[in-house]
């Protein structure tokens, strides 16, 4: 597998997650301090499209790693919990890291 494979995730993990907590910010001044509606707009739909994005790339890095059904829905479905891209993107590059090394394919356990 190629490096740019997991780079392109792992930056689009951390964007994806950075903005996510960029909306709850803003979720809760729009909702708790009623201010910061039209803020609120524009950083949902950014993040939307970089979520959708982060949804190719990691598609993507999943395919090429063959991962499990469940393990690519974990992956995936991260990028929706707050923080939880961080932890999820550690774990694939700790897992990715000897098959970009070796140059080898195998399969990664769930």
């Amino acid at each position: 597998m190629k490096q740019s494979v997991l780079t392109r995730y792992r930056v689009m993990a951390y964007v994806t997650a950075v903005m996510l907590l960029v909306l709850c910010a803003c979720m809760v001044a729009k909702y708790g301090f009623e201010t910061g509606e039209g803020l609120t707009l524009v950083v949902s739909q950014i993040h939307g499209v970089l979520f959708m994005i982060y949804l190719v790339f990691a598609f993507d890095l999943g395919s090429k790693m063959k991962w499990s059904f469940g393990k690519l829905l974990w992956v995936l479905i991260s990028g929706t919990i707050p923080t939880a891209a961080f932890f999820v993107e550690r774990q694939v590059v700790r897992e990715a890291g000897p098959l970009i090394a070796d140059g080898s394919p195998q399969a990664v356990k769930a």
